[in-house]
Order: structure tokens, then C-alpha cells, then sequence
């Protein structure tokens, strides 16, 4: 019972912040990442992703990683590519090898503050907002 209230709880204020909160002024790129990075957060929530962070950051190490969560026991690094359209090229390409190290570099960071030795699996997550609604693809375990 108590977890059925917390879970209540959890989607009531998702469903709050997500009518409430406004993203500041910002240029238009910016904009479609936060969009793109919210639709995410709640699409995974949705799919039984527990999200522990949002933007990671650590002092040690460029960079951030867009989304951290929990799944199905497996701590899940989650890059958001968003595109307000396909004409270039598709967002999950975006994920060069340059971004992968420095996500397996910010995983490293945050596994030192999590006990025990959890299982890391990089998930990418493209979004295209040019559609109502959004359509997003998770991408589970991208890369090694």
C-alpha cells in the first residue's frame, strides 16, 4: 500500500511540473533540447525507468548525462538526442564516439558514489518534435 501511494504521488507531481514549470528564455535549440529531455523523462517514467538524476555533472569531468535512472536493476546512463526534423540526419547518429567516452567517463564518476558494483548500460533515446505527439525511440543498450 505504501508504495501504490508513493507511486500516486509521483505521477501527481509529474503531472504538476510538467503543466507548471515553463523553460526560461533561451534560444531555440536549447528550447527543443529541454522539450525533447522532458518527453524523455516522462516517457521513461512511464516505461518503469526510475530517474535518480537529470543533467549529471561532475566536477571531474566535461560534459553531463542527460538522464540517470534505474531499470530493471541496471543503472542506465540515457542520452537524449531531440531534432524538430529528420532532413539531416537521424538524432541517435549524433551519438559519435566522442560522446560515448565522455558518457562512459561521467558513468565512471557516478558509479564511484553508488554502493556496490551496479550493472551500467547506455541507453539512447532519440526524440523528433516536429509531431504532436513527440515520437521517441529508445535505443536500450547503444554501446558498450
Amino acid at each position: 500500500m505504501p508504495r501504490r501511494l508513493t507511486q500516486l504521488a509521483a505521477r501527481a507531481l509529474d503531472r504538476a511540473a510538467k503543466a507548471v514549470l515553463r523553460p526560461p528564455d533561451e534560444p531555440a535549440h536549447l528550447r527543443t533540447g529541454r522539450k525533447g529531455e522532458e518527453e524523455a523523462y516522462f516517457w521513461l517514467r512511464k516505461r518503469g525507468y526510475t530517474i535518480v538524476a537529470r543533467n549529471w555533472r561532475s566536477p571531474r569531468r566535461k560534459g553531463e548525462a542527460d538522464l540517470i535512472a534505474w531499470n530493471d536493476g541496471v543503472l542506465c546512463i540515457v542520452e537524449v538526442k531531440t531534432r524538430s526534423t529528420r532532413e539531416v540526419k537521424p538524432a541517435e547518429a549524433a551519438v559519435d564516439e566522442e560522446k560515448k567516452e565522455e558518457l562512459r567517463g561521467m558513468a565512471r564518476e557516478y558509479v564511484r558514489h553508488v554502493a556496490g558494483n551496479p550493472k551500467v548500460r547506455f541507453d539512447v533515446v532519440s526524440v523528433y518534435v516536429d509531431v504532436e505527439p513527440p515520437e521517441i525511440t529508445l535505443f536500450k543498450n547503444a554501446f558498450a
